[in-house]
Formats: C-alpha cells, structure tokens, sequence
C-alpha cells in the first residue's frame, strides 16, 4: 500500500475539496481535528502531514509538534489562509515544516509538493533501512573477527 497523505482542517469543504483534487494521485486521509489526525496516524502508514494552522482547540503548528516524537520521519506542511510572519516562525522552529503555503492551494503546486514530500518520506524511510542492515552487518563482522583472532 501506498503511503498515505493526511490532511487536517476544521473546514469540511477544505477536507472535500482537498480529497477530490487528490485521491487519484495519493492515498489521502482526512481529519477535522487534531484528536482525530492522531487516530489515523496511530492505525496508518503516514509519509505526509498537511495541516491548516487556524483551527479551535488546536492550531496547526500545534498538532505538529505534538506528533514530532511519535512520527519524526513524516513530512509536515503547514497550509493557511492568513500570512502571520510569527506562524512561519513557529512552523519552522516548533514543527519542523517542510513547506509553509497558503490558502486558497492551487492543485497543481500542491502535487508537486506532496510529490516531493513523499520522496522525501521514503528516502529517509530507505536510508534508516540501510543503516539498520549496514548495522547488523557490522556486528556480524565483528562477531567473526573475534571468532579468528
């Protein structure tokens, strides 16, 4: 299965809107809220986070930072339709955001991003891989250099 891409806003028509540009590019997944983000990422495979900052009870930057420790490797991108220098910020120091744009998203930018994100995802997803063979081949080796010596 693909890896999957979440998109959280309070604003169902967003979420719709998003869903029907996208779903035949990626495997998307919606959310209204932050509590309900969490759950999909709990039960899936998520490479990438799009999520808008101004929502209630938790804004974007927010919900970011608060999935950093259980999900590092996921691409964040944080979508808004307000530009606040101090929410840029905070995207970058706070929720280590890929991309920061604004709303309203043109589809064919957005791809290209989501595109890229992914690649990223499962770069870093293929060399944590590499690294735990190179690893494991390391303790291989030295279990047999002590064997010889």
């Amino acid at each position: 299965m693909a890896v999957g891409v979440l998109y959280v806003d309070d604003e169902i028509n967003n979420l719709n809107s998003f869903k029907a540009a996208f779903r035949r590019d990626f495997n998307i997944y919606t959310a209204s809220s932050a509590v309900e983000g969490r759950r999909i990422l709990d039960g899936n495979e998520i490479g990438v986070i799009i999520t808008d900052q101004r929502m209630p009870v938790t804004t974007g930057i927010e919900f970011l930072e608060s999935v950093l420790q259980t999900n590092p490797d996921t691409i964040r991108i944080l979508l808004t339709g307000f530009s606040d220098i101090n929410a840029v910020i905070d995207a970058i120091n706070r929720g280590q955001v890929y991309k920061y744009l604004v709303k309203p998203w043109q589809n064919d930018e957005l791809r290209i991003h989501i595109q890229n994100a992914i690649e990223i995802y499962n770069l870093r997803k293929e060399n944590k891989e590499l690294t735990y063979k190179l690893q494991i081949a390391n303790m291989e080796l030295e279990t047999l250099s002590k064997a010889f010596r």
